[in-house]
């Protein structure tokens, strides 16, 4: 017997693509194959549509503590649920900063049963911190630590040499980087212009985002620790990346795939504002040579939700960042359809991928005994992607008005139906995602 069966789907996964059913017994898959007949509480049929281990989004900011007029855990699962993501890496920027082990305790009490993902937080690298990071990063739920080597919220700016040092001295864990020479940075203020976001990109240009990765690769080499390089931007920089792939990890987002300058900027304004900056046509096309040649390893949204009103200040006095987990899945399942990438390659981005990366427990992979995470979308559906419909408290887009074809209709966490054509049906299950790293740790726990 089992509590859920989903039939006549196209289930796509590790061993390939095929049709299957998937039976779900007390939150994991309990069997896979030709289960028609099996009796079950409930049938979910998925004839015309493919099944797709979950969707993990590796990077979201959703602002609680002390940010909620912008996003809480509670609406930013909804707007990831409501987008076919079954979990979340959440990021340490919010007030007060995730930086001890009390404030990571604190959002995994404040996430647990009231998100409709499951979830992993970052706790985030500061100069008051780094001799605590070896224990932080063994705690419940955290998926690594987090370093801003460029201007961040609050103190949670790491950029000196011995500061690095020390910091990579400590680690064990793969830690996460967002990669721009705050110097630089410093340097070129002068470059923004007042009223004109596209000079933005020209404040924090391709040689920011370069100088800071190559001295990056050059400290995880000395001290031989793993990183994942964030929403990479520039083509020098996946070139430069293809040279140390055996400790660096790559991610971009749907932004920087699909947006460009000058365009956005004409388009959008403010609203096309972000760190790492949407760059030209020539970085884009980049992005998705190192995409194809494998190069990127993960897709992650960056979600990092403002109000309207915010960003209706001038720049730049308005702030940066974008909201996107909601439109991560139909944004590239769009372009799996426009032959860009392949609906393997795609799964391999989002769900396998950050398995491999981090090292989840039970996750990643449609298979008995893995825990009942399924994103069931329909490659032939098209949609008009609308600022209505954002579940996330900003209710905007930067893909307003973009038709795609391929969208979410189910989203499956832990056995749980919490999203079903467009509507979130059951209450918040979510739990803190687990680690093999810290297995043990969080068992003693």
């Amino acid at each position: 017997m089992f509590d859920l069966l989903v039939t006549g789907g196209t289930i796509v996964n590790h061993d390939g693509i095929h049709k299957g059913d998937i039976g779900i017994r007390d939150g994991r898959i309990a069997d896979t194959g030709s289960l028609s007949g099996k009796p079950a509480d409930r049938i979910l049929k998925a004839d015309n549509l493919h099944i797709l281990p979950g969707v993990i989004d590796t990077q979201v900011h959703f602002r609680e503590p002390g940010l909620i007029h912008k996003e809480d855990l509670e609406s930013g699962s909804r707007a990831a649920v409501a987008g076919g993501v079954t979990a979340v890496f959440e990021m340490p920027n919010t007030s007060p900063s995730t930086t001890t082990l009390e404030a990571v305790a604190d959002k995994i009490a404040r996430g647990r049963d009231r998100m409709f993902c499951d979830f992993a937080f970052y706790a985030g690298a500061s100069t008051d911190n780094l001799d605590q990071l070896a224990e932080l990063e063994k705690a419940e739920g955290v998926a690594g630590i987090k370093v801003f080597m460029g201007s961040s919220t609050g103190n949670l700016l790491v950029d000196a040499d011995e500061a690095l040092e020390t910091l990579f001295r400590n680690i064990k864990r793969r830690a996460a980087f967002h990669s721009e020479d705050e110097e630089r940075l410093k340097s070129r203020l002068d470059r923004q212009i007042i009223g004109d976001p596209s000079s933005h990109m020209d404040w924090r240009d391709e040689q920011t985002a370069l100088n800071s990765t190559r001295r990056l690769l050059k400290l995880a080499r000395k001290h031989g620790r793993r990183i994942h390089v964030l929403h990479i931007t520039t083509y020098q920089e996946m070139q430069l990346l293809s040279d140390y792939r055996d400790l660096a990890s790559v991610e971009v987002t749907p932004q920087h795939l699909t947006l460009s300058a000058p365009d956005a900027y004409e388009r959008l304004g403010t609203l096309a504002q972000m760190n790492p900056p949407i760059r030209s046509k020539e970085h884009r096309q980049g992005l998705w040579e190192g995409l194809r040649s494998g190069i990127v390893d993960v897709i992650g949204s960056d979600h990092a939700p403002h109000t309207s009103e915010e960003k209706q200040n001038a720049y730049p006095s308005s702030p940066s960042g974008m909201p996107g987990v909601q439109t991560l899945v139909p944004i590239m399942l769009d372009h799996v359809n426009r032959g860009r990438l392949s609906l393997q390659r795609f799964v391999d981005l989002t769900s396998a991928g950050p398995q491999r990366l981090f090292g989840l427990a039970g996750k990643g992979r449609l298979a008995r005994g893995y825990d009942a995470d399924l994103t069931i979308v329909d490659m032939k559906a098209t949609r008009t992607i609308t600022n209505a419909m954002m579940e996330s408290r900003c209710g905007w887009t930067p893909f307003d008005g973009q038709q795609v074809t391929g969208w979410p209709v189910a989203t499956i966490v832990r056995g749980h139906e919490v999203m079903r054509d467009g509507e979130i049906i059951t209450a918040a299950h979510g739990q803190p995602v687990r680690f093999q790293e810290t297995l043990a740790t969080t068992q003693e726990r």
